[in-house]
């Protein structure tokens, strides 16, 4: 293969991903806003997820309840 047909094939590579590039950048523009507002539901329902202490301390509690409950 000669020179100039390995530097059009790379040429032809790098301008294949730049519109790519083009058009992923498009996509993020027209969906900007609703990226934003998913990311701000995720990160809310992050926060509003329980960390890993206060399951083991909720489990204690019904462990506890179910013992009363049992024996009552």
């Amino acid at each position: 293969m000669s020179d100039t047909k390995i530097l059009q094939a790379i040429l032809d590579g790098q301008a294949s991903i730049r519109g790519d590039i083009k058009r992923v950048e498009k996509k993020v523009e027209e969906n900007g806003s609703r990226i934003d507002k998913l990311g701000l539901q995720i990160a809310s329902l992050e926060d509003d997820s329980p960390t890993v202490e206060e399951f083991d301390n909720l489990d204690r509690r019904v462990k506890r309840l179910e013992k009363q409950a049992v024996s009552s």
